[in-house]
């Protein structure tokens, strides 16, 4: 359950979402949320944050997404680059990065997705080498969101162990402007205000500052961030159906075509019915998952956080299509903005990682069952 400062959080996001609604103009919408100390809710006080923690950005997110204006950038800029700067960064980097993304003044892309190593993150093969104090990049990334908007970019590569000579993974801040860093944008049919890219790290030279954390602590850095962005991509797909079956529930309310509106119908009022069972379920699990995180739990918050995000994702899905059904042909018009959802509900089952390796997570490192791969 909420506590009374959640439902305040809620109430004030909420009002502002429903200022904006769905359409609006997303960096007015950044911008305003940045000034009311909403993207940093989770960031620390001492540098402009609001001392919360992903529970408080969760239901930033997900108010928004309920009143159809969902800042996907909220799940990369303070919940995954914010939260392992804030972890793991350096006092100056802290300094640094930390107040302007509390505020929305800077924004920070995250790199991990490759072309060849797709869900299997050890495949990763963007290199770092030493020379001198610098770093070098060498690497590949897709599917990255936000980089035009970003002032620099947290990106994933991987090391060379000197003891063993396997490569492990680290997080460097790349800037925007470094030399050898390029973008090109990936023709989507998605509808979203925020672009996808691909990048190309070409002997991209950083000092020895762009390294986040200690280059030996590797996965439990990378996990600091991950976990984050599962959570919220729960919150993110919540929201979105939380607006969808919104719009259907009014629909039916009053949309009358024999005696009675056909929210009256159980063939009508039932699957909605259970689209908000679905829903409310799923944010019970984001909530534990998000407390775990909070509570510095990061085992069990890597279970919660990848069941969330799974029955999120479905539950998203379901709930997206069942509006649009209910509304028939009106669903697929503009004037009722749901037909758009249909594809953008299908990312919160694909992305940040598939409901096929949540299952796999789940199958082995919960039940115990062996490995397929």
């Amino acid at each position: 359950m909420d506590t009374e400062d959640h439902k305040a959080l809620r109430q004030a996001v909420s009002a502002l979402g429903n200022r904006h609604g769905r359409g609006g103009d997303p960096a007015q919408l950044w911008s305003e949320a940045g000034k009311l100390g909403y993207l940093g809710v989770n960031l620390p006080e001492e540098y402009g944050g609001g001392g919360g923690g992903i529970s408080e950005l969760s239901i930033v997110l997900e108010e928004l997404g309920a009143a159809g204006c969902p800042l996907l950038m909220l799940v990369v800029s303070p919940a995954i680059c914010g939260t392992v700067i804030a972890r793991f960064g350096t006092d100056a980097q802290k300094q640094h990065w930390l107040p302007a993304l509390a505020d929305g003044t800077r924004l920070m892309a995250f790199g991990i997705t490759e072309p060849d190593a797709g869900s299997n993150s050890h495949r990763i093969t963007t290199t770092a080498r030493k020379d001198g104090d610098d770093w070098i990049l060498t690497g590949r990334k897709v599917f990255i969101s936000g980089v035009d908007l970003a002032d620099a970019t947290l990106i994933v590569g991987r090391t060379e162990d000197a003891r063993t000579g396997r490569l492990k993974p680290c997080l460097f801040i790349v800037p925007r402007d470094a030399p050898g860093f390029t973008r090109r944008p990936i023709d989507m049919e998605l509808a979203a205000a925020e672009k996808q890219f691909e990048l190309t790290l070409d002997d991209v030279r950083l000092p020895a500052d762009a390294l986040v954390g200690d280059e030996d602590a590797g996965l439990l850095q990378l996990f600091a961030g991950l976990n984050p962005e599962r959570i919220m991509t729960a919150a993110f797909a919540i929201g979105m159906g939380r607006h969808a079956l919104a719009k259907a529930v009014e629909y039916a309310r009053d949309r009358q075509v024999w005696d009675t509106p056909i929210g009256a119908h159980q063939a009508i009022a039932h699957p909605l019915a259970q689209a908000h069972i679905d829903l409310e379920l799923a944010r019970l699990m984001m909530q534990k998952a998000a407390r775990l995180y909070d509570a510095g739990d990061d085992m069990g918050a890597g279970e919660a956080a990848n069941m969330a995000k799974y029955a999120a994702g479905e539950a998203c899905v379901k709930a997206v299509d069942q509006a649009v059904h209910t509304l028939g042909g009106n669903g697929l018009t503009r004037e009722f903005g749901l037909a758009s959802l249909i594809t953008a509900s299908r990312v919160a089952r694909i992305a940040p990682v598939s409901r096929e390796m949540i299952l796999n997570y789940v199958s082995h490192q919960t039940l115990g069952l062996p490995k397929s791969y």
